[in-house]
């Protein structure tokens, strides 16, 4: 047999061997990705949940991996946010999430519903100052007095944020409120920070306008108040 005949020869089983074990490979991944794995323990930062085509549903997240938001399909600049899960429609925006963190000054865990294409609108919180013991919780309402108009508040709210003086800030606040579009809170069913509890609904402008509660001396009360925050019935 002549060299180059040998040479062949080697060359054509090389190519068998590498496509044999190319095949194990593609039968190793596909059986390991098509299949149920099951773990005893799992240590991760985050965790990413997705549909078949990738589209993103759910995030499992520290505090430092956790994701910024998206809205209108943008992804939001990078922000602190706390450890816990933030959920995504199908049209790839945040629609809620529950984040929960605790350090020497407060603690508390917040489950937020958001409305669709614009910011949160319902929650179930807990939330307490540990220097001075106060607390609340319960479920919060709140509206928006002008609607679909995430992306203008948060732009308005990014231009606020460069402005050194304060009474800058608090004079667009002001403008941004009067526009409709920062959120007015409506209902809250709970214990409140003043150890009230009971239902307190608010008017379009935020304004209290019935408390029905029983405060920390065991009194019942209901009262009913006018815009300016008198009582015109109890």
């Amino acid at each position: 047999m002549t060299e180059i005949a040998t040479l062949r020869k080697e060359v054509k089983l090389l190519k068998t061997i590498v496509y044999i074990m190319a095949c194990m490979f593609i039968i190793t991944v596909t059986i390991a990705f098509s299949t149920r794995t099951r773990f005893s323990e799992i240590d991760a930062e985050r965790i990413n949940i997705v549909e078949k085509n990738g589209d993103l549903k759910m995030v499992i997240s520290n505090k430092e991996k956790q994701h910024p938001g998206r809205m209108n399909g943008k992804e939001l600049q990078a922000r602190q946010r706390e450890a816990g899960i933030i959920f995504f429609n199908g049209a790839g925006d945040e629609c809620g999430g529950l984040v929960y963190d605790s350090d020497k000054k407060s603690a508390g865990m917040i489950y937020s519903v958001d409305k669709y294409l614009d910011d949160q609108v319902m929650q179930l919180q807990y939330i307490e100052n540990l220097e001075n013991k106060k607390r609340k919780y319960g479920l919060q309402f709140w509206t928006y007095g002008k609607e679909n108009a995430f992306e203008e508040r948060y732009r308005r709210y990014k231009s606020l944020e460069n402005l050194a003086d304060d009474s800058a800030k608090n004079k667009g606040l002001a403008q941004m409120k009067k526009e409709g579009l920062l959120s007015a809170d409506r209902l809250f069913i709970g214990k409140n920070y003043q150890d009230e509890i009971g239902m307190f609904i608010n008017d379009s402008d935020g304004k209290p306008r019935i408390r029905l509660y029983v405060n920390k001396n065991n009194t019942a009360k209901i009262e009913m108040l006018d815009e300016r925050g008198n009582v015109i019935n109890q």
